[in-house]
Formats: C-alpha cells, structure tokens, sequence
C-alpha cells in the first residue's frame, strides 16, 4: 500500500540543499521550495529515509517526512502553480 507524505527540508549548506532537492524533484512533486509531495510504499520509504541520511549532515540540517491521511482530495490556497494529480484549488 502506498502512503502520501509531505517531504520538507532544512539544509545548511548549498551543496546539500542542491542535491537533496534534485533527489527529491526524481521521486516527488515540488509544492514549495523546499516541500514535496511524495507517494511510496513502507519498502520505498526506507529506501528514501536511507538515502537522503546519506545526503544530509544530521548534525546541520533538518529533513522531516509527514505521513498524510488517505484520501484524493488536496486543496491549495494562493499562487503555488505545482499541483499532484487529483489535487483541488479553492479560490477565496
């Protein structure tokens, strides 16, 4: 079964933030700068927590991977322009 999470990142360093958002746009969706919309299985998961250990330094940086409820609908609020399939936009 696969599992939506939101990926989001703090990095310190440019060489870091460079690779690890290039990692990331190859798997997920960009919704910000640093936030990405992902969809794996618990395998997928670890594979994914393993590499970007790999890539980050856990004394400097911050990576957090929020597990979202299931579900199709996502609603984005403002001017993002990066919306996953299935995603719904409400105007205010």
């Amino acid at each position: 079964m696969r599992t939506r999470y939101l990926v989001c990142y703090d990095i310190t360093d440019e060489g870091r933030l460079t690779r690890v958002h290039r990692y990331l746009k190859g798997i997920g969706v960009p919704v910000q700068y640093s936030v990405f919309l992902c969809s794996f299985t618990w395998l997928e998961l670890q594979e994914v927590v393993s590499r970007l250990n790999h890539l980050i330094d856990v004394q400097a940086d911050d990576v957090r991977l929020y597990p979202l409820p299931s579900g199709d609908t996502i609603t984005a609020l403002g001017c993002g322009d990066r919306l996953p399939d299935g995603a719904t936009v409400v105007l205010p």
